[in-house]
């Protein structure tokens, strides 16, 4: 194709950030995956194991595979829900904590790079296109089954 396709600049340009941030959390002994569960999980009150895969936006193979790693490093501890003895919280441990940080800095740190490469008025325009994609995506408008 001679031209790039919008699919193409979304994939290349997220395979490329995905590898940047496996490369910066491989630097701590980790990955992008931990680091992504690691910032969706609540400091303080823990969050409900069933909530994290949509949060995530994970398949709950893939997420239960990322939380039993987390929990063999000692990141994370599981406790019953006392509201629900059904379900199960998971709780950061203070390691989990720092490495919590770590993940919010180097996010925090790409955001402010881009930040300052790219003006706020084309940001902006950007967040509005991916948002009417993902609007297109979620109310089904691209491939409407008739």
């Amino acid at each position: 194709m001679k031209e790039k396709t919008i699919d193409y600049v979304l994939r290349a340009t997220w395979i490329a950030i995905a590898k940047m941030y496996n490369e910066e959390a491989g630097k701590e002994g980790s990955t992008m995956a931990t680091g992504f569960a690691l910032l969706s999980i609540d400091p303080e009150e823990g969050t409900p194991s069933t909530s994290l895969g949509p949060k995530m936006g994970m398949e709950a193979t893939s997420l239960s595979r990322t939380l039993r790693t987390m929990e063999d490093k000692g990141l994370i501890k599981r406790k019953k829900n006392p509201v629900d003895g059904r379900s199960v919280l998971i709780y950061l441990t203070d390691f989990g904590k720092e490495m919590r940080d770590y993940s919010k800095k180097v996010v925090l740190t790409f955001d402010q790079a881009v930040r300052n490469e790219i003006p706020q008025e084309d940001l902006d325009k950007f967040i509005e296109v991916a948002s009417k994609i993902m609007d297109l995506i979620a109310t089904r408008k691209i491939y409407n089954e008739s």
